[in-house]
């Protein structure tokens, strides 16, 4: 018989106890961790290679979809939280299900029966672009952004942030900690971001508007930003009469 290998992730004892008790008699199923926060479940996951993951949404130091974001291979999700909105949106990054909390036991059972369905198909990975495109969906206007460093996790609050920078797949978030390498677009940051705080003013840049000290006249009816932390960056012509309303001058 297959063993499928789940890890349960809630900030919640109680509610990491009812999957662990709904899934004692189901022999195919064998729970191999249960982390109370998304930082321990990114590390168990990553060590363990579960084929299932029981998820909730929302949770201290790093959320359910913060925690997904990080991961390049993620397993089969069950989501399992006490919020209905992230519900259609969660399906759309290919979730086996969408668990409300509180649900019937019943209830659980269909998640079961649907998610070894997916896995007896081969359907256990969600796609990372998917969570991706959802994220900025999910969450609305960000506040933090999460970035893996190696084995390190960073969560950087968005308000730190002086600018973001393209590079190619990947964009470059400079900040008050240093400067952190991220894949993600900057369509998607551009979407994000709280637009009373951030301005896309070239196609390779995010600037903080928070963090602008002066602007300056740069090559032919051309301008260069100049932030509080010293940094120089190019604005498009086309986005400089938007910077001017913005900004009020």
């Amino acid at each position: 018989m297959t063993k499928y290998k789940v890890i349960i992730t809630d900030d919640e004892p109680l509610a990491r106890s009812l999957i662990r008790s709904y899934l004692k008699d189901d022999f195919e199923m064998e729970v191999i961790a249960e982390c109370g926060d998304g930082f321990s479940a990114l590390k168990s996951v990553q060590e363990l290679q579960p084929d299932l993951l029981f998820l909730d949404i929302q949770m201290p130091k790093l959320t359910g979809f913060e925690m997904l974001e990080l991961m390049e291979s993620p397993p089969l999700i069950i989501f399992s939280t006490a919020f209905d909105e992230y519900a259609l949106k969660a399906f759309e990054m290919n979730a086996a299900d969408y668990l409300l909390k509180p649900y019937s036991r019943e209830r659980f059972e269909q998640a079961i029966k649907k998610a070894k369905v997916r896995l007896q198909q081969g359907k256990s990975v969600i796609e990372a672009s998917g969570i991706n495109n959802t994220l900025k969906q999910k969450v609305g206007t960000l506040e933090r952004i999460a970035v893996k460093t190696g084995n390190k996790i960073n969560v950087v609050q968005v308000n730190d942030v002086f600018y973001i920078e393209a590079q190619d797949d990947y964009v470059m978030i400079y900040c008050e900690a240093g400067k952190f390498l991220k894949q993600q677009t900057m369509k998607y940051f551009e979407d994000a971001l709280d637009p009373a705080i951030f301005m896309r003013v070239h196609r390779s840049y995010i600037v903080n508007l928070n963090e602008i000290t002066q602007i300056e006249p740069y090559e032919k009816d051309s301008h260069l930003i100049v932030l509080r932390n010293g940094a120089k960056i190019p604005v498009s012509r086309s986005n400089y009469s938007e910077l001017r309303k913005t900004l009020n001058f």
